[in-house]
């Protein structure tokens, strides 16, 4: 068996200066759906996270919570590590810049540039950002701060945060000596950094300025890793974060198998404020050591708010811990996967995050998949029919959306168009949930004649669902599962490779009666509470809790008809009106008012509903084969001894007639 392709994923390490919020889990959640979707394609992954953990930063930080720098990082790279395990991350390793492995290899390192003359010891004055852990010239700042003689005294970086003058003794980078290099390298490999505007951004802004030579080490604090042959200097944060991506490999040790075997990375994922660092000082590291350079850097826009970039004095940060608590871990995964456009910034609004999950999740996923179950149920057994291309007059262009639906996924997933990825799913999706109303299964259930129509109809929806839920498998992580599951399919064969609408494995049993994977929620209710959650991630209620107090609501305002009370669309909107088909109408035994209605309501099958309507229509056979509109989901009660399964929309006691054009079980928005 030929050895499987290699891919090696990494995400920026992460800064424990404090608590991780949704814009942060963007980064890691983007490179784990990567990491799945490769793994799925038959490659062997590795995936690389962690946390960059020294800097007078952290020391500050440290010893303003009464700890030792490394107790305090100690106990925040627990907690990120608690939340990559909430969030299902699939990295195969978290390397701390503390680890003793990562300290002796950057020792190394420095000590060899230093011998072949590429660092040398030298004076540092400038302006530096203890917030951004950077030096900036002069020139570089975006606000200068004067005396009264024009003398410059501070200023703030492009970050807006302060900066201070820095005068020390400095070990420097000679990356001057490397800026042709470097051109010609952006020249022969134009798709290094991804989107390719950031690369004019480095080109214009930085390198053809002048390239200046970087300090790289301190003396004015002690946390960091020592300079081995002059121990008073630490070296710069930069230059040891960037080394851990290649030291996490065992580059240096005497152990470089995963090096040798990973190495250049395939890409390194990125935020687009630290690009500069990426692709300028990291790929002139690398040459000065005689190692390859990755092969992409990909830099993502930023997650915004309504009022700009998420931050704790805006008090405009949501958690992801939050999210995840009440409405589950496939919602938020798809919500910010879908909500960030390639290479551009996103937009978090709590009313757009609860659309999705309403319409794409719980509408046109949910949906599909309990209808198809149902159906599934009723009209086959419960057993998946085999695949047969082709049979129905509608079968051809299902099959021909479900093909390109796939070779598209597969490209923008490759070029990590996170977003038009999903977009390009839910054709599938949309284009599935129009073949059940084009060709109308409960009809073809009532002709023997059509019998072989109706498997093929009942397999082609398997199918399809099948393929959607192993192309979101990236994405998500339990609905896929749940999916297969509820149509008696092994989860475990969950794989893009080779991936067919027609490799249905027939005889399987869907289970017997579905469970929605996506409930839908209320609208104004969870936007409220998302607002109220602005950087508070620890008052959730939990899923269940929720799901209790909506389903409470949902019946009182249904079944509350007494005082009419007015109620708001949110509420208005859990009523699921269908179009449904009289077949029979009798009158009710001891009550004059009442009639009993037999209904077809399409794919959620026959009805009964007791309405009192008896006195309008003293001949109500008249009123078999009219369509009508119902309630379909109203909870069923008890009349006079007999079963009611819903209600009839009526006005001034008379029914309300539809079209017959209108299919059965067809719902109203």
């Amino acid at each position: 068996m030929a050895d499987k392709p290699t891919f090696y994923i990494t995400t920026p390490i992460y800064y424990p200066s404090g608590k991780l919020h949704i814009g942060n889990s963007y980064t890691t959640i983007a490179s784990d759906a990567v990491a799945r979707y490769k793994r799925s394609n038959g490659y062997d992954v590795f995936f690389l996270t962690g946390t960059d953990e020294h800097g007078l930063k952290i020391e500050d930080k440290a010893k303003a919570n009464g700890l030792e720098p490394q107790a305090y990082v100690d106990k925040m790279a627990k907690g990120i590590k608690e939340l990559w395990k909430t969030l299902e991350i699939s990295n195969d390793k978290f390397i701390r810049t503390t680890d003793k492995e990562h300290v002796v290899a950057v020792q190394k390192i420095f000590e060899r540039l230093i011998k072949q003359g590429d660092i040398y010891l030298g004076d540092y004055e400038g302006w530096y950002s203890e917030d951004d852990e950077e030096y900036f010239t002069e020139t570089q700042l975006a606000e200068v701060y004067h005396d009264d003689n024009g003398k410059v005294i501070g200023g703030k970086a492009p970050s807006g945060h302060e900066v201070t003058l820095v005068k020390e003794e400095s070990y420097f980078f000679k990356m001057s000596k490397y800026a042709d290099w470097l051109l010609d390298f952006y020249h022969n490999n134009p798709n290094f950094i991804q989107p390719n505007t950031r690369m004019n951004e480095m080109i214009n802004n930085f390198i053809k300025p002048g390239l200046e030579d970087l300090a790289v080490s301190r003396t004015t604090f002690n946390w960091g890793v020592p300079v081995e042959s002059n121990p008073k200097h630490v070296v710069y944060v930069w230059i040891d974060a960037l080394l851990n991506y290649i030291t996490a490999l065992g580059y240096t040790s005497d152990d470089e198998g995963l090096f040798n075997k990973f190495w250049p990375a395939d890409v390194q994922m990125v935020g687009k404020e630290i690009v500069r660092f990426h692709s300028i000082y990291w790929p002139i590291v690398l040459h000065a050591l005689g190692v390859q350079p990755p092969k992409e850097l990909f830099a993502h826009g930023w997650l915004l708010m309504k009022d700009g970039k998420m931050s704790k004095s805006k008090g405009n940060v949501i958690y992801p811990e939050t999210l995840v608590e009440r409405y589950g871990l496939d919602a938020v995964r798809y919500y910010l996967l879908r909500a960030m456009p390639f290479g551009n910034d996103g937009s978090f609004t709590p009313e757009d995050f609860v659309d999705r999950l309403n319409y794409d999740l719980a509408n046109d996923l949910g949906n599909l998949l309990n209808r198809t179950v149902a159906m599934i149920n009723k009209y086959e057994g419960g057993q998946l029919p085999a695949f047969k291309p082709g049979v129905t007059a509608f079968d051809a262009d299902l099959e021909k959306t479900a093909t390109e639906v796939v070779a598209n996924y597969r490209d923008l997933m490759d070029q990590m168009h996170f977003a038009d990825a999903l977009s390009e799913i839910w054709k599938l999706v949309s284009r599935t949930n129009k073949y059940i109303d084009e060709t109308e299964p409960w009809k073809l259930a009532k002709d023997d004649s059509k019998a072989e129509e109706l498997a093929a109809v009942m397999a082609h929806l398997a199918a399809s669902l099948r393929v959607i839920a192993t192309l979101i498998s990236p994405v998500m992580t339990h609905a896929p599962k749940e999916i297969f599951t509820q149509l008696g399919m092994d989860p475990a064969t969950i794989s893009l490779i080779d991936l067919k609408l027609a490799d249905l494995p027939a005889g399987k049993q869907v289970v017997a009666s579905g469970t929605p994977i996506f409930p839908r929620i209320d609208v104004q209710e969870e936007v409220d509470f998302i607002q109220g959650q602005m950087t508070k991630s620890d008052k959730t209620k939990g899923r269940a809790a929720m799901a209790a107090k909506a389903a409470a609501q949902q019946a009182a305002a249904i079944e509350a008809d007494d005082g009419k009370p007015e109620i708001d669309f949110s509420k208005f909107e859990k009523i699921e009106l269908r179009v449904a088909q009289i077949t029979a109408v009798d009158h009710v035994k001891g009550a004059d008012k009442l009639l009993k209605f037999q209904l077809d309501v399409g794919d959620l099958g026959d009805r009964q509903i007791l309405s009192g309507v008896a006195e309008v229509y003293p001949n109500p056979d008249e009123l078999v084969n009219k369509k009508v509109m119902i309630v379909a989901n109203l909870k069923p009660r008890k009349m006079r001894g007999e079963v009611s399964e819903g209600m009839l929309l009526s006005s001034g006691h008379k029914l309300v007639i539809v079209p017959d054009t209108l299919v059965n079980g067809s719902t109203v928005e």
